[in-house]
C-alpha cells in the first residue's frame, strides 16, 4: 500500500506529462514541419542558386563574350591596281569553255598561256554598226583614264591553234568573266578570220553574239582566203559576271542552192581578242564577302597570294598555312593561283597578303591599322585586356596605300592562331563571319567523313539514282531537256573511287522522254561512256513517249575516276529537208533525261599501291576527304622552296578533295612524333641531304645517294650537276597499309621542278608508276609546251594490293591476272584424277583375282 501510495503521485505526473505532450504534439509537429519546410526551402534555394550559377558559368564558358573595341568609322577599302601582264613565271588564266545546256563539270585540267598583250587594235574593214549604242559616259577633266586589258582567244583550250566553223550554219562558243572591281567603260572584239574562197559573198556572213544578243555582222567576201579583220563594239551593259561569246557563220557556195560539203568553212584566227577598257573600283573589305578579295573566281589573271614569313618557324604556322592553302585550292578548283613568300609587308606588290601567327611571331602587325589593338606582343580586347591564348582573332585591313588587302589570323597563343585559321577553313563557320574583325572563342570541329564519302564521286551505295549525283555547281542533278537536231549530249560525271574494282553486272536504267514529230526511221537515243558507245535504241513513236526505260550495260573496264556519261538524242524531223541544204525547223524536237535514272554497280574495294596514277585523284591522301590521315614532314630548318612545295602540294590536295573542313597536319623532322609514323600517309619534302625519311631512298631499285649519285637496277652513276626533280612513292615501312610520298631532289632547282609539276595540270595528270624523274632545259616552261619538261617513269618496287573482297573474288582475280595458270591447273587436276582412277582400277583388279 505504501508503495502504491508512493507510486501514485509518479503515475499522476507521468499522466500529466503525457497529457501535456498530447496537447502540445500538434504544435510540435507544426514546428517540425515548419523547420523542415524552411530547411527544404533553404536547400532548394541553395541548390537552385548553385544550379543557376553553374549554368551561368557553363553559358559563359560556352559563349565567352569579350569586350569589343570601338568599330572603325570607315571600313578598310581595297583599291585594285591596274592589271598588268603576268610575270614570266606564271601566265593568266585561260578562257573557259561555256557549259552546254546539260550540266557539266568544268575541265579539271587548265593551263596558263603566255600573258596577254596590251595593244591597240585596228580594223581593216569598216566597223559594223553595233546592235545597241551604249549611253555616253561623262568623264571629269581630272579623272583617271581607264585601264585596258587585252584577252586573246588562244587562251582558251577550245581554240588553241584552230577555231573552225564548218557547214551551212555553224556556231562556236567561248566563255569569259568580268572580274569584280571592274567598271567596264567599253568592250571591243577584234575578230580576225579567213574563209573558203568558194563562199558566195551575198549569202555568207559572220555574226557575233554576246550573251545571246547580236552585236554585228560582216560579209564573208574575201578573195583567195585572204585574212579579214573586223572590230565589233560590245555594249557594256551586256557584260555580266559570266559571259558567253558566240561566233555564228552562215555559209553558202551558191546563189540558189548550197550543198553541205567541205568547201563551206571559216576559221577564226587564234589571235582574235577582246579589248576591255575599265576603271578599277574601290572595294570595302568585309569578312562576310570572304574569300573575296583574297580570291576572285572571276579574275582573268591568276590569283596571287603572298604569305608573310614569321620571325621563327613553328609547327603551328606550318599547319595553319597548309590548311589555309588547301581551302584556297578548293575555292580555285581549276583556276590558277600564284603563291609566294615575303619577309616584309613592303615587299608585297599587287598580291593579296596573308599574315598568320601571334604578334610575337609577326611583329609587322604593329605597322597595320587593325581594329584590335596590339601591345606587348598581345592582342587586346575592347577593355585593353589581353585575350586568352586559346582565342583566335580574324582581321581584314589594307596597307597604307590601300593597294594590298591584308588578311590576319592571329591570337595570343598557338591554339588561338589555329582556331582563327580553322574558322575560315570550315564552311559552316565562314557563313557567320562578318565585319572587319572577329573573335573566335568557340569552334566546333567538323566530323571526319568516311573513307568512301567523296562528294564528287559515285555514292557509297551500289544502287543509286542520277539525282544522287552532283552537278558542277554541287547541286543535285535534275531533269534536263535538249532541243533540235544538233542538240549537244547531256553529260554528267560518273567518277569511280580510285580504290573501286568493278566486276561484271553493272547496269544503267535510263529513263527518258522525247517529243512528237520525230522521224522514227532516223531518230535514236545513244549512251556513251567517255565517248565509247555502250547502248542505244531507236525512237519508234511519232507521237513521242514519256519516261521510257532503256537498260544499258556498263562495261567494268571503262569506269574510271575520270569517267563521264553522255546521253545523246539524235533527233530528225518528219519534214523532208530542203533539197538545197537549207535549215529545217527543228525546235519542236526535244529529248529529256530524267533524274530518276537509276544505276546498279557490282564493285568491291581493291587497289594496288604504290601507284602515282592514283595521285591524280589525290588517293590515298584524300581518303578521308578532310586529309585527316595525311601528314607533311619538312626538314628541321625548311627553306623557302621547301615551304613553297608544301603549299603547292596542299593546294593540289584541296583541288582534288571536297569536305567541310581540313585536318591536314604539318611537322618538322624534329617535332614529328616517331610513335605516329604508322598512323599517317606521309609526305616528305626537302632535298636529299635534309630529307626527313632517308628510308625512301633506300627502298626499291631506284634511289638517290650522296655526292650526286643515283642507282637503278644495280647500276650507279654520278651526275654533275643533278638538277632533276624526283617524285617517289613507297609502301610505308611502319604500316603496310600506308604510303610515303617523297618530293625531293639533289638541289633546290630540282625541287623547284617538282613544285612546278604539282602546279601545272597538264603535267601533273601524266604521273604514273611509283617514281618520276623530272628534267627541263628551261627555267620555267609553259604549261602547254610539249618540250617544257621531260618525265621519266619507273616502277622501282613491287606493288601490294589492299582489298576488302571475298575469297571467291580473290580467286577470280588471281585467274584473270595469271591466266596462264589455268591450263597448268587443268593439267594438274587431270593428272591427279588419272592417278586416282588408276589406283582404283588396280584395287578392283586385285579384288577380282582374289
Amino acid at each position: 500500500m505504501h508503495s502504491f501510495r508512493r507510486d501514485r503521485p509518479t503515475h499522476s505526473k507521468t499522466k500529466t506529462k503525457s497529457q501535456l505532450y498530447s496537447l502540445l504534439s500538434p504544435y510540435l509537429w507544426l514546428m517540425v514541419l515548419g523547420c523542415t519546410a524552411a530547411v527544404l526551402a533553404s536547400t532548394t534555394t541553395s541548390i537552385q542558386a548553385q544550379s543557376e550559377s553553374k549554368l551561368r558559368q557553363e553559358e559563359q564558358q560556352l559563349i565567352q563574350e569579350y569586350a569589343l573595341p570601338k568599330a572603325p568609322s570607315r571600313p578598310p577599302v581595297y583599291r585594285p591596281q591596274r592589271v598588268s601582264p603576268a610575270p614570266a613565271k606564271s601566265a593568266p588564266q585561260r578562257l573557259q569553255k561555256p557549259a552546254p545546256q546539260a550540266p557539266s563539270k568544268p575541265p579539271a585540267t587548265s593551263s596558263r598561256p603566255a600573258p596577254a598583250r596590251t595593244q591597240s587594235a585596228t580594223a581593216t574593214t569598216p566597223r559594223p554598226r553595233p546592235a545597241a549604242s551604249p549611253k555616253p559616259t561623262i568623264v571629269a577633266a581630272n579623272a583617271v583614264p581607264p585601264s585596258q586589258y587585252v584577252m586573246e582567244f588562244n587562251r582558251s583550250p577550245v581554240v588553241g591553234n584552230r577555231f573552225r566553223l564548218q557547214g551551212i550554219y555553224s556556231e562556236g562558243r567561248l566563255g569569259f568573266t568580268r572580274p569584280r572591281g571592274w567598271q567596264v567603260q567599253s568592250v571591243k572584239a577584234l575578230i580576225r578570220f579567213q574563209h573558203s574562197p568558194a563562199l558566195f559573198a551575198n549569202r555568207s556572213n559572220l555574226t557575233l553574239r554576246v550573251n545571246g544578243t547580236s552585236v554585228g555582222s560582216v560579209p564573208l567576201n574575201r578573195k583567195q582566203s585572204q585574212i579579214g579583220s573586223v572590230l565589233f563594239d560590245i555594249p557594256p551593259n551586256l557584260i555580266q559576271n559570266f559571259n558567253e561569246l558566240t561566233v555564228v557563220a552562215q555559209q553558202h557556195n551558191s546563189a540558189t542552192c548550197s550543198e553541205a560539203d567541205q568547201t563551206l568553212w571559216t576559221e577564226v584566227l587564234p589571235d582574235s581578242k577582246l579589248i576591255f577598257n575599265y576603271t578599277p573600283q574601290p572595294v570595302p573589305i568585309n569578312l562576310s564577302r570572304y574569300p573575296y578579295p583574297f580570291f576572285d573566281e572571276l579574275s582573268l589573271e591568276p590569283n596571287q597570294i603572298a604569305y608573310l614569313l614569321p620571325q621563327q618557324m613553328s609547327e603551328t604556322w606550318l599547319t595553319a598555312a597548309a590548311r589555309f592553302q588547301t581551302s584556297l585550292g578548293r575555292f580555285a578548283e581549276f583556276r590558277p593561283i600564284d603563291t609566294s613568300l615575303v619577309k616584309s609587308i613592303d615587299a608585297v606588290e599587287g598580291q593579296r597578303l596573308v599574315i598568320i601567327g601571334t604578334p610575337e611571331e609577326q611583329p609587322a602587325l604593329r605597322k597595320l591599322d587593325l581594329p584590335f589593338a596590339i601591345a606587348g606582343n598581345q592582342v587586346l580586347d575592347g577593355n585593353q585586356d589581353p585575350l586568352p591564348e586559346d582565342v583566335g582573332v580574324l582581321m581584314v585591313t589594307t596597307t597604307k596605300d590601300s593597294g594590298v588587302p591584308v588578311l590576319v589570323a592571329t591570337g595570343n597563343g598557338a591554339d588561338g592562331v589555329t582556331k582563327a585559321v580553322q574558322a575560315l577553313v570550315q564552311s559552316q563557320n565562314r557563313k557567320i563571319a562578318t565585319g572587319q574583325g572577329m573573335i573566335v572563342s568557340q569552334l566546333t570541329e567538323a566530323p571526319t567523313p568516311g573513307l568512301r564519302q567523296w562528294p564528287r564521286y559515285l555514292p557509297e551505295n551500289n544502287s543509286f539514282a542520277l539525282k544522287d549525283l552532283a552537278t558542277s555547281n554541287s547541286q543535285p542533278f535534275q531533269d534536263v531537256t535538249v532541243r533540235g537536231s544538233a542538240a549537244p549530249p547531256i553529260e554528267f560525271d560518273f567518277r569511280a573511287l580510285p580504290n573501286d574494282r568493278f566486276n561484271r553486272g553493272n547496269s544503267m536504267s535510263l529513263r527518258y522522254s522525247y517529243g512528237p514529230q520525230v522521224n522514227p526511221r532516223t531518230s535514236a537515243v545513244e549512251v556513251l561512256l567517255d565517248g565509247v558507245f555502250i547502248g542505244g535504241e531507236r525512237l519508234t513513236s511519232e507521237q513521242g513517249e514519256v519516261r521510257k526505260t532503256l537498260n544499258v550495260n556498263l562495261p567494268e573496264n571503262l569506269i574510271t575516276p575520270t569517267s563521264k556519261i553522255q546521253v545523246a538524242f539524235r533527233l530528225h524531223s518528219k519534214e523532208a529537208p530542203d533539197r538545197c541544204g537549207g535549215i529545217v525547223a527543228d525546235q519542236q524536237l526535244s529529248g529529256t533525261v530524267h533524274a530518276d535514272t537509276s544505276f546498279h554497280l557490282n564493285r568491291e574495294t581493291s587497289v594496288q599501291i604504290p601507284d602515282l596514277k592514283l595521285l591524280q585523284a589525290g588517293f590515298p591522301f584524300t581518303a578521308p576527304q578532310d586529309l585527316s590521315s595525311t601528314a607533311i614532314v619538312l626538314p628541321d630548318t625548311p627553306s623557302e622552296i621547301d615551304l613553297l612545295t608544301m603549299l603547292e602540294f596542299s593546294e593540289r590536295m584541296g583541288r582534288l578533295s571536297q569536305a567541310e573542313s581540313v585536318a591536314l597536319k604539318v611537322y618538322t623532322a624534329e617535332s614529328f612524333p616517331i610513335q605516329e609514323q604508322g598512323n599517317y600517309h606521309l609526305v616528305g619534302i626537302g632535298t636529299r641531304e635534309q630529307f626527313p625519311f632517308p628510308e625512301v631512298f633506300q627502298a626499291g631499285s631506284f634511289f638517290l645517294s650522296d655526292v650526286f649519285s643515283r642507282a637503278w637496277g644495280g647500276s650507279t652513276v654520278q651526275a654533275l650537276p643533278d638538277e632533276d626533280g624526283v617524285i617517289k612513292e613507297i609502301i610505308s615501312p611502319w604500316n603496310r597499309d600506308r604510303v610515303v610520298l617523297a618530293l625531293s631532289a639533289q638541289t633546290n632547282n630540282g625541287l623547284e621542278r617538282v613544285r612546278q609539276i604539282l602546279d601545272k595540270d597538264p603535267w601533273f595528270f601524266q604521273l604514273q608508276k611509283d617514281t618520276v624523274l623530272i628534267s627541263s632545259n628551261q627555267q620555267d616552261p609553259a604549261a602547254y609546251d610539249p618540250e617544257g619538261y621531260e618525265l621519266k617513269f619507273f616502277q622501282s618496287s613491287p606493288q601490294r594490293r589492299i582489298e576488302n573482297t571475298s575469297l571467291l573474288s580473290k580467286a577470280s582475280r588471281l585467274l584473270q591476272e595469271h591466266w596462264y595458270l589455268l591450263p597448268l591447273g587443268i593439267l594438274g587436276i587431270a593428272v591427279v584424277l588419272y592417278g586416282i582412277t588408276q589406283a582404283y582400277l588396280k584395287r578392283i583388279t586385285v579384288e577380282d583375282k582374289k
